[in-house]
């Protein structure tokens, strides 16, 4: 099968896969992988999403680093090929989505079947392979975490990225108040196809003041979650725009700055500060993250 590797850590920007001097390339005769259980599935994967962390794994600088060679991996969807003897909940043919740390840059996955969700029928096969990571992600925040309730202001930075775009979503199917930043013309007007209740256009717009003119239009007194995919200096500055008792949400470090939260503050104002690393939850409260997937399929299932 075809599938892409990783031979060496290092930026894959910087040159084609093609080039010898890419730390990735495409292998075309990569070995099939087997159904090594019998509880083993082996999907033919249909779509597979790219995340921010599949570029910091290939540059070496994710939390784990598997050893080289390597299929990347991360959300995907697929078809079911062939299951293990003991394989009860799913058959060939099925319609399937799942997430791995590794192996889904390739034609053909491997997962034990407890790892897997069945697509509802009639949903986009190649959507649902961008839905476990980006989307869990951003239910477990919001829901579990900062259990968002309708009304509520949501500020989400870097709305315009995978898991930023998940919020947004999510946000709006928790009834609250949206307020998206991302940067450029055409990512601001596709927030704004959301229906997102206020985009600010970081290129040429001040975050602080725009988003204080839209609550006061609204007559709301602040910020009540802040979802926070970036980092660096903008952290800084909506962490002024926060209500006592808000929710802070830290997802990542796009910016490659990691800011410094005030523990003072966030004593005299009661703030809730969330780190979430998602995949940890699949070693540590699986069932819990079972059961949000769930949840986010069945809504996948009405939209």
């Amino acid at each position: 099968m075809e599938a892409l590797v990783v031979r060496k850590h290092g930026d894959p920007t910087l040159s084609l896969p093609s080039d010898d001097s890419s730390p990735i390339f495409v292998r075309k005769n990569q070995p099939i992988p087997e159904v090594n259980s019998p509880t083993a599935v082996k999907v033919r994967v249909r779509a597979t999403s790219i995340n921010y962390a599949n570029y910091l794994q290939i540059l070496g600088k994710y939390q784990e680093k598997p050893p080289l060679p390597l299929v990347p991996g991360s959300d995907y969807s697929g078809v079911v090929d062939a299951v293990g003897s003991d394989v009860s909940k799913f058959k060939v043919g099925d319609r399937v989505c799942s997430f791995s740390s590794e192996g889904s840059f390739a034609e053909f996955i491997v997962a034990d079947e407890s790892e897997l969700f069945k697509v509802p029928e009639g949903c986009d096969l190649v959507a649902a392979g961008a839905l476990p990571v980006a989307f869990g992600t951003s239910h477990v925040a919001l829901v579990h975490r900062a259990h968002l309730s309708p009304g509520q202001v949501l500020l989400v930075l870097g709305a315009a990225g995978g898991v930023g775009l998940s919020a947004v979503q999510i946000g709006k199917v928790c009834g609250a108040i949206v307020i998206a930043v991302a940067r450029g013309y055409e990512k601001v007007q596709f927030l704004k196809s959301l229906d997102v209740d206020h985009v600010i256009d970081l290129s040429h717009e001040n975050v602080t003041r725009s988003v204080k003119e839209f609550l006061k239009a609204r007559k709301l007194k602040g910020v009540d979650v802040l979802y926070d995919p970036v980092g660096g200096s903008l952290t800084k500055e909506a962490m002024r725009l926060l209500n006592w008792g808000a929710n802070i949400l830290v997802i990542g470090f796009s910016s490659g700055d990691i800011p410094v939260f005030p523990a003072n503050i966030a004593l005299v104002k009661n703030w809730t500060i969330h780190g979430l690393y998602w995949g940890s939850y699949r070693m540590h409260r699986p069932g819990f993250l079972e059961d949000s997937l769930k949840e986010l399929l069945s809504w996948f299932g009405r939209a």
